[in-house]
């Protein structure tokens, strides 16, 4: 059986989950996508604990975490980080692991607490650079964004949000669809569903928390937040990544066919670092952990080994 639900760390006010299997150093600490938890690391975590050591967690508002302060951006949610590592006793030296959102979390935890680092893998990261200053197509998206999650904070306080989770979970798409369309003002459409995870790839005991956790006003609220405040929280990567991170080894991994304009994206961050270096999947989505796994715990799984013999 697959184990995903661990301890509950009162780091300061507020409860923050983190689950971690394994035994060995570096330990590897995993960050989710923008609107995911610990469990999309469900088909990676498993294989890189029978090497090393390696945590998941969940930042506030999501999964089994409690509600946090405000505003969510990276900066705040890299101080709980470290301080969730320190009450849990997860000892440094640690590689990071971020996907999407969550890179541009350990991109700031990287240089900020370089001595805790022993290395950094960025799974199809987001890039500052887009959000920093929006132009009207991404400021769109922002706003839309923000509107939806506050209607599906106030669907959630109604039971709107659970009823609908019980009519997907009874394979009633049609008028699920249709409560979500009534829900979020017509908002929302099907290809807005892919943002949560394509769920169906993870075993069934990993997907049975998600009618819960996706039903919670918590999460519309933390969502919501994080992509009000991605402007902040692009300021703070750029900031952080100013000085390049010199000598720490960095891994880079893009989706497959991501376009030129992403690709030099990608290779600009790899070449941050003297020990950089970008791979692409060769047949994943955005979703990399779930497409494709395997490629991200080789990639863990390299680095660590090479961590060993340095």
């Amino acid at each position: 059986m697959l184990s995903l639900a661990g301890r509950l760390i009162d780091v300061g006010g507020f409860r923050l989950h983190i689950h971690c299997a394994g035994v060995g150093a570096p330990t590897v600490v995993f960050d989710a996508a923008l609107g995911a938890s610990s469990i999309s690391w469900a088909l990676v975590q498993p294989a890189v604990a029978r090497v090393t050591r390696a945590c998941a967690y969940d930042r506030a508002g999501f999964g089994w975490s409690d509600a946090g302060p405000m505003p969510r951006t990276a900066g705040r949610i890299v101080s709980e980080l470290h301080e969730l590592l320190h009450r849990a006793s997860e000892p440094p030296p640690y590689v990071l692991v971020g996907h999407s959102f969550g890179g541009l979390v350990m991109r700031i935890f990287a240089q900020r607490y370089r001595n805790e680092t022993a290395g950094v893998v960025l799974v199809d990261p987001a890039h500052p650079e887009d959000w920093v200053r929006p132009a009207p197509k991404e400021q769109h998206q922002i706003d839309r964004g923000a509107r939806l999650c506050r209607h599906g904070a106030v669907a959630a306080r109604l039971g709107f949000a659970r009823l609908v989770g019980t009519l997907v979970a009874i394979g009633a798409l049609a008028p699920a669809r249709g409560l979500v369309k009534l829900i979020s003002r017509g908002g929302l459409g099907r290809t807005d569903e892919a943002i949560l995870a394509p769920i169906w790839k993870l075993p069934p005991e990993a997907r049975r928390p998600l009618k819960h956790f996706w039903t919670q006003p918590k999460f519309f609220e933390a969502l919501g937040s994080q992509i009000e405040s991605i402007c902040i929280t692009s300021a703070e990567v750029l900031d952080a990544s100013a000085a390049g991170y010199r000598d720490l080894p960095l891994v880079t991994i893009s989706s497959t066919d991501p376009g030129e304009y992403r690709l030099r994206q990608q290779d600009a961050l790899a070449r941050l670092s003297t020990r950089g270096r970008h791979i692409v999947a060769s047949n994943s989505s955005h979703w990399v952990p779930l497409d494709e796994p395997g490629i991200v715990v080789e990639a863990i799984v390299e680095m660590v080994e090479r961590l060993r013999r340095t």
